[in-house]
């Protein structure tokens, strides 16, 4: 097994490849256990961050095995190797521009067809390569078994078989990458070939190319990748290579546009003859346990009330173990540090005295209290992620996709609006049409993130007691129902309603990593922290400071007069004008809320944030207080990644506009309903 080592400080910040300390590169596709892998090897000794020049996630950091030290670097989850996306581009522009030491190919033991896909294009570059076996147990459990020995004679290199969740196999996995490593000459491998009509046309290109191809790019797979229709390699070859050569390879490229067919039929071709060798399938007649499963699951009807069911149940659990918590930490904590702070600094100036105990105690003290909740959320959402239920949901919710013109596609990056709305649309980049990619961006935000849920565990049990659990979820279900509507209407407004296909292959169901899920609850935990340590502090510092000028007198200071400038529009939702102020806050930070009310009511040295404000206000003032924090407009940072996916602040401006006339609007009407029902 692999031995922890920590990086020293200046690692910390930035995981750089170390002269002498071999690295490498791991690559799979999506629901291969990629992840698990990475997290078992490095654990805490990790560095995530963005690629250079991208949004999207880099993960690297160091292990050891039998004393020798190695840097891994965790790829994008990529199908293939061809550039139909960024993250299939920042994979084979690593390998290739990079070079690391050995590519390790995650593969899953349950889904060889299509696993073998990506390593059928990894077989053909310059790289040492072994590969990982991954889920040999869910395999098992389906009736399939893989001989490892077989495949790896097929292929011609190294097959490991392993079970990541479990740490498996990994002892024999980091064996086989120190002999590859050790070994002075590679294997032949076998490599997929195109159909002898195409062959000709790809050794014309060769030749033409070569002289021209950067250091690093084999010029037999870059005429594939011409073929293929690369638009990467494509725009890389016109650059490099003069006019005439480049009218030459377009003249190629123009008599044989049919040639990505031959291509293809290669690669499943080599695949068929790699399962052939070495898998033994499920008997005929077999059913296995996600077929069982998935005729409740993915069921139309069924589908939605388990759905439905899942997300009771995590705010369930948030209320019944989190919110107890939450309490705990308040008056534990929080209510008697801002007391004894008072205490203190009772000698000391009163802007002081003000700055810390109502400033940064209680605006982020209470911030950091619902910190128990998110961890909730995260655990929960990550282990749905890594059963493999969160493709059962898309392909439920497919139904509802197709009404706004989407499909269960759209689905995937909206649900990551759960964890933060940031990645929602920074996900939207996997839909090829642009019509559907900008519906699913103005929708993302209307998705409920773990902050706004967060907003509404810390207040909901203060107004509604024993029935928060059943406000929280309909306001949620709510928020969902609101979404498939508006992108209705928005599609036939916008779009004339077009539609789009949708293929999608759901994975078979396995035991979730727990060490995977804590390393996940565990960095966004943190990441939160440091939000609490650097936004929330500079805004709750802003709003003290807003709240105290000109004279001390929070009634009649600069935030009140703002704030009593808005308030006949809070009015409209029951609002007076520190709610009012509070909503306007957390554009910053959806959490931001709760620490602007921290630092407006002066009575957390007596009781908890939470029960001061549900003794201020009437139940049906929180309810709309709740709604429109749900549906407000979307925090700077996913306005910011709005305008820079969709390249327009029209369509920046459309959302905003969009979210605040439902928000106001929605909130209005729940505020005039629950006052005449006499909430």
């Amino acid at each position: 097994m692999s031995d922890c080592h920590t990086p020293s400080s200046n690692q910390a910040s930035v995981v750089q490849a170390v002269a002498g300390v071999p690295t490498i590169a791991l690559a799979g596709q999506p629901n291969m256990g990629k992840s698990t892998l990475f997290n078992l090897l490095t654990g805490l000794n990790q560095h995530v961050g963005n690629w250079p020049g991208k949004t999207i996630e880099k993960k690297e950091g160091f292990f050891k095995h039998n004393g020798r030290e190695y840097h891994l670097v965790d790829l994008p989850g990529t199908y293939s190797l061809t550039a139909n996306s960024p993250e299939e581009v920042i994979a084979r522009e690593y390998i290739l521009r990079q070079k690391p030491d050995l590519v390790l190919a995650v593969v899953s033991a349950a889904n060889l067809e299509r696993s073998l896909y990506l390593v059928s294009e990894l077989a053909a570059l310059p790289c040492r390569l072994v590969i990982a076996l991954n889920m040999v147990d869910v395999a098992g459990q389906e009736g399939i078994e893989v001989d490892a020995g077989k495949l790896s004679t097929a292929v011609g290199v190294p097959v490991i078989p392993l079970v990541a969740t479990h740490a498996r196999g990994v002892d024999d996995l980091l064996q086989a990458i120190h002999m590859e490593l050790q070994s002075p000459t590679q294997k032949e491998r076998s490599m997929p070939d195109i159909r002898a009509d195409h062959r000709q046309v790809r050794s014309d290109l060769e030749v033409l190319i070569l002289p021209y191809l950067p250091p690093g790019y084999p010029p037999a797979w870059c005429a594939l990748k011409l073929l293929e229709g690369d638009a990467e390699m494509q725009g890389l070859v016109r650059a490099a290579v003069p006019a005439g050569t480049s009218k030459q390879v377009d003249d190629i490229l123009l008599k044989h546009d049919d040639a990505f067919l031959a291509i293809a039929s290669g690669r499943y071709a080599w695949i068929e003859s790699m399962l052939r060798t070495a898998v033994h399938g499920q008997r005929a007649g077999q059913i296995s346990i996600t077929d069982r499963l998935d005729r409740y699951a993915t069921h139309p009807v069924s589908g939605l009330a388990i759905l439905a069911g899942i997300l009771g149940l995590v705010f369930w659990l948030t209320f019944t173990i989190g919110s107890p918590i939450q309490n705990a930490l308040a008056k534990g904590v929080v209510v008697p540090l801002a007391s004894m702070t008072g205490t203190l600094l009772a000698g000391a100036p009163f802007w002081l005295r003000g700055l810390v105990v109502d400033g940064l105690i209680g605006g982020v003290g209470s911030v950091l209290t619902f910190l128990p909740i998110l961890m909730i959320f995260f655990g929960a959402f990550s282990l749905l992620e890594d059963v493999g239920y969160m493709a059962r949901a898309a392909y439920v919710m497919d139904n509802f996709m197709h009404w706004m013109g989407l499909h269960g596609k759209s689905f995937l990056p909206l649900f990551l609006g759960f964890g933060c709305n940031v990645p929602a649309v920074l996900g939207t980049r996997t839909i090829e049409s642009r019509q559907a990619r900008l519906l699913t961006i103005i929708l993302a935000p209307l998705v409920p993130c773990t902050a706004r849920m967060a907003v509404l565990a810390f207040l909901t049990p203060a107004f509604f007691g024993p029935n928060a659990v059943i406000v929280s979820w309909g306001l949620i279900l709510f928020s969902l129902v609101l979404l498939v509507v508006a992108g209705v209407i928005l599609n036939r407004v916008l779009f004339k309603g077009e539609r789009s296909a949708f293929v999608m292959e759901l994975p078979l169901y396995h035991t979730p990593n727990l060490r995977t899920t804590g390393m996940l609850v565990w960095q966004r935990s943190l990441s939160f922290i440091k939000k609490a340590g650097t936004t929330i502090l500079g805004i709750s510092m802003i709003v003290w400071a807003l709240s105290v000028l000109p004279n001390g007198n929070v009634e009649t200071s600069y935030l009140a007069s703002v704030g009593r400038a808005l308030e006949p529009i809070g009015r409209w939702m029951g609002l007076d004008w520190r709610l009012t102020v509070a909503l306007l806050t957390s554009f910053m930070a959806k959490e931001n809320s709760i620490a602007t009310l921290g630092v407006l009511f002066g009575g957390l040295t007596k009781a908890g944030l939470a029960q001061t404000i549900s003794a201020a206000y009437s139940a049906s003032t929180g309810l709309a207080f709740l709604t429109v924090s749900l549906l407000f407009i979307p925090c700077a940072a996913t306005v910011a990644v709005i305008r820079q996916e969709t390249g327009s602040w029209r369509w920046t401006f459309l959302n905003i506009g969009l979210m605040l006339a439902l928000s106001v609007g929605i909130a209005s009407g729940v505020y005039a309903i629950a006052n005449a029902m006499g909430v």
